[in-house]
């Protein structure tokens, strides 16, 4: 018998599922924290939530029965991940539940900025009547700037044509191919599109990158009377900035759904005009309750009962035997990933893997998993083991696997190719001595640098005296070099070259000018990677 717990509100259907499943009993306890929860999640074989309950490390400390968590909804911020991994718990998520119901609010919550709903009623809650005083603005023939073409982006962006609006696109994945097919116009950055554009919706992860998207800096650069809508993650539109952008005229109007800090029940915006401001109601419609209530609920029946893994966010769907022959090569595979993402840099539309000797005799699916999980990780959140290769191909990226097992120059090797928006890069990496990962290829160039740290990697002509300038440089900055690398075109000098360098310390921005300065090096980027022994979460 499975016992599982439901530690928020879900819809009836879910809670019907579970009546009529043989093997599992189920309790229903909400508003659980502190020692209570702790307790209660050891009882338990597996447990469904929402967002009303966060799971962190005290939480989960001295479980030894807890199995599988599972977030009715997409995220999965209120579980802390690295802790469920650490005592063997599995935390998957419904994707797709509530993609038209936030949606939908995104366009509810545009179109009450447009024609000032909240106000306007409030105004006859009051007992006035003031039409003048709520004059609006049409969205038809305006332009709408969306980051993030997931899901989400995609339905907001079919919503918006059929509203006569003229679509704006940002993601770092999207090509001009798909951004034609989308029938959006694609750029390059979010700043490019802040002055072509009348309203900005965000469908992202909040993410180091995203963090603080829209600050004081872009206030300089936006249309005036932009009106900003968030309906994602609180946090990836800077508080003061939209306070000071109200303020200033700089923005026509703000709607929030998300916050930074939750429940958050005090906050400046509210009470200003042209703010339209909801509780987190994007996937409270019953619709999507209900599709994410049976959804997650059939994710822990059937991982319960046949061990089936799917929409995780943590782990692999492998037994510890195969997980252990492949733990190098997924270490490589995700570590290939996050490089190539850095050093192409822009929009990408078909990746290439080959597996050359033994490991490609391997099942190399879970590896090419790995891969896209680097090579999304920065973008998609919680791409992992389990779900990166499908995240990908939503994107509409190609992915393409080839296998041969001849060994070349090593007894097995991972070679990488990624290309899209005009660009083509190439890496491949081996697993040398005892478990350690090695940049074998960069772009057609031949070397062997370190797959960890923060790397240096740039393009030159292979010309007297470029190591020693940039040595120089770097010397005179304080940052140590740790390893160095170079590759050359064939055996004579004065072709073209690459070099790896490791660096021990931050590099300004003023030293990436000075070095970009130097005539031979024609690119030139920092790379960051996980450190030596560090794996990400899902292997852990």
């Amino acid at each position: 018998m499975h016992r599982i717990l439901v530690l928020d509100d879900i819809a009836q259907e879910g809670l019907d599922l579970l009546e009529a499943t043989d093997g599992i009993e189920y309790e229903i306890r909400t508003k659980l924290k502190g020692e209570e929860l702790r307790q209660s999640l050891n009882e338990f074989d597996g447990a469904i939530l929402r967002s009303g309950v966060k799971i962190t490390p005290e939480s989960l400390e001295g479980n030894t029965r807890m199995r599988a968590l599972v977030r009715a909804g997409v995220g999965t911020d209120n579980i802390d991940k690295p802790a469920a991994t650490r005592r063997g718990i599995v935390v998957m998520n419904t994707p797709a539940g509530n993609t038209v119901s936030t949606a939908e609010h995104t366009f509810a919550m545009m179109l009450a900025l447009s024609r000032n709903i909240a106000p306007a009623h409030q105004s006859l809650v009051e007992g006035r009547w003031d039409r003048k005083a709520y004059m609006g603005t049409q969205v038809a023939g305006k332009t709408i700037g969306i980051v993030g073409m997931g899901r989400i982006g995609r339905e907001v962006a079919s919503r918006a044509r059929a509203f006569d609006m003229t679509v704006v696109a940002y993601d770092p994945f999207l090509t001009d191919d798909q951004a034609e097919s989308l029938n959006v116009k694609r750029v390059e950055t979010v700043d490019e599109m802040l002055p072509m554009i009348d309203y900005l919706t965000v469908h992202t992860p909040l993410t180091p990158e995203t963090k603080g998207l829209i600050g004081m800096d872009q206030l300089d650069k936006v249309k005036p009377g932009l009106r900003v809508i968030n309906v994602a993650r609180g946090g990836i539109y800077d508080h003061d900035a939209l306070v000071k952008g109200l303020e200033t005229g700089k923005l026509g109007g703000v709607a929030l759904d998300v916050y930074e800090n939750e429940p958050c029940t005090d906050s400046p915006l509210f009470k200003m005009p042209g703010t339209c401001c909801t509780p987190h109601l994007g996937a409270s419609t019953e619709e999507a309750q209900t599709q994410v209530a049976v959804e997650g609920i059939h994710l822990l029946i059937n991982y319960l009962k046949t061990g089936e893994i799917r929409h995780s966010v943590n782990v692999a769907s492998l037994d510890p035997k195969t997980l252990e022959e492949l733990r190098s090569y997924l270490n490589i595979a995700h570590r290939l990933g996050l490089l190539v993402n850095q050093w192409h840099g822009g929009g990408i539309d078909h990746v290439r893997l080959l597996y050359r000797g033994a490991v490609a005799g391997k099942d190399t699916r879970v590896l090419n998993n790995a891969f896209c999980a680097g090579l999304l990780e920065r973008v998609v959140e919680d791409a992992n083991v389990i779900n990166s290769e499908m995240l990908l191909r939503e994107r509409g990226i190609e992915l393409t696997v080839e296998h041969n097992s001849d060994q070349g120059a090593f007894t097995s090797s991972i070679t990488v190719e990624v290309s899209g928006s005009g660009k083509s890069v190439s890496a491949g990496a081996a697993v040398l001595g005892h478990e350690m990962p090695r940049l074998i290829l960069l772009d057609g160039y031949r070397l062997e640098s370190f797959l960890d740290g923060r790397l240096f990697v740039f393009s030159h002509k292979d010309v007297p005296g470029i190591i020693g300038s940039v040595g120089t440089i770097f010397g005179n900055s304080g940052i140590n070099i740790a390893q160095m690398a170079v590759g050359r075109e064939g055996n004579a000098a004065g072709g073209d070259a690459i070099g790896v360098l490791s660096l021990d310390g931050d590099v300004p921005e003023s030293v990436m000018k000075e070095l970009m300065s130097i005539d031979a090096i024609t690119q030139a980027k920092i790379i960051e990677l996980p450190a030596a022994g560090e794996l990400p979460a899902w292997m852990s």
